[in-house]
């Protein structure tokens, strides 16, 4: 099937959705057999949206602890195309704020233009992650910062030839002063800037949350009953889990192709063909979908979930089996997953020193 032809199938299954559960009576598309599974997953909400609560705010690590003079050192250096060997690609091309810190592609294009293996993963929320990347290679943003830089396939700049770049630039020295006094401008401060900044990028208060914290109003029914399904029925939650919607962990969830995820690093059946579970934090402005970036729109997700995936395999997860849910249950889980869109706040962009 062509992109072209997906897209449109998207947009058409979207339109179809939303008609049918505008509608049809909500009695007579569901079996008798599903009401009273509903009726019990009203009356605990109260007690799941305790599981929901922001926190107060990203934690710093001691030796990288948070200052403004860090975090305009490191949003400077995430914007600086001169950090790539082609001095035409930066960390913010393939991570856009107004891609919800995406690129809004299939897959990400790097060095020459030339298509990379996998989706690019937005950083929203990363301050929150345990492992960075879709195979979790990183196991923090500092580490996690450096990687693309020096891929061949991404930014393809030799890390010495980064620093040597960034010291010719004489603007920067001052801010590296004031962003780490008294340490030299080197791979670790350099991580370590880029990384307090990827730290501050945290989604702002969605309808979700505002509902979360009682106004009850912040959410339309048709939301409501979404989180329901979400938590019960189409058992999102099992790894879409907490205020972040995710459990930091690995699944194979059964995308057909042949990529293996995290088990190219961890060899056991589980972790074959895993990969990360995304934040779900504004997912509807994060399409397309997927660590291959095959599903280009949340009704396709649905759908593929509904089935069970596409692929069967030793490795696929136990939770994957099809849901069999209703028309109208997918547009409630759609209503829902809109929910969690916040209004963030507009990113500059930072001029570049000289």
């Amino acid at each position: 099937m062509t992109t072209g032809f997906k897209y449109f199938s998207c947009a058409v299954t979207a339109i179809a959705v939303s008609l049918v559960g505008s509608h049809v009576s909500r009695g007579a598309s569901s079996s008798k057999g599903d009401i009273p599974s509903m009726k019990a997953a009203i009356s605990d909400r109260s007690e799941l949206m305790k599981k929901y609560v922001r926190p107060a705010g990203p934690v710093f690590p001691a030796d990288n602890s948070y200052s403004s003079a860090r975090e305009v050192l490191g949003k400077t250096l995430f914007f600086d195309p001169r950090l790539s060997g082609s001095s035409f690609i930066s960390c913010a091309t393939c991570h856009n704020p107004g891609f919800a810190w995406g690129d809004g592609l299939s897959k990400g294009i790097g060095d020459g233009m030339k298509p990379l293996k996998r989706h690019t993963p937005t950083i929203l929320n990363s301050a929150y992650a345990d492992l960075l990347f879709w195979d979790g290679r990183a196991d923090s943003l500092e580490a996690q910062a450096l990687g693309p830089i020096q891929s061949p396939a991404e930014m393809n700049q030799p890390l010495n030839k980064v620093l040597e770049r960034v010291k010719s630039i004489d603007g920067y020295k001052p801010m590296f002063e004031k962003a780490y006094p008294g340490e030299p401008v080197s791979e670790k401060t350099l991580a370590k800037a880029i990384a307090t900044f990827e730290r501050t990028v945290v989604s702002a208060q969605a309808p979700f949350d505002r509902w979360v914290a009682g106004d009850q109003n912040a959410l339309s029914e048709q939301a409501k009953r979404g989180f329901d399904l979400f938590n019960h029925k189409a058992g999102c939650a099992q790894c879409h889990s907490g205020w972040n919607f995710t459990d930091n962990g690995f699944h194979d969830i059964g995308v057909d192709d042949q990529d293996l995820g995290r088990g190219a690093l961890v060899k056991i059946e589980a972790m074959q063909h895993a990969f990360k579970t995304p934040t779900l934090r504004n997912v509807a402005s994060r399409a397309p979908y997927m660590h291959n970036g095959s599903e280009l729109c949340l009704e396709a997700v649905i759908d593929f979930y509904d089935r069970g995936g596409n692929a069967q395999r030793p490795s696929l997860a136990e939770e994957m089996h099809p849901l069999h849910l209703t028309t109208d249950e997918k547009t409630d889980l759609v209503a829902f997953l809109q929910s969690l869109t916040s209004v963030d706040k507009p990113v500059s962009i930072p001029a570049l020193p000289r």
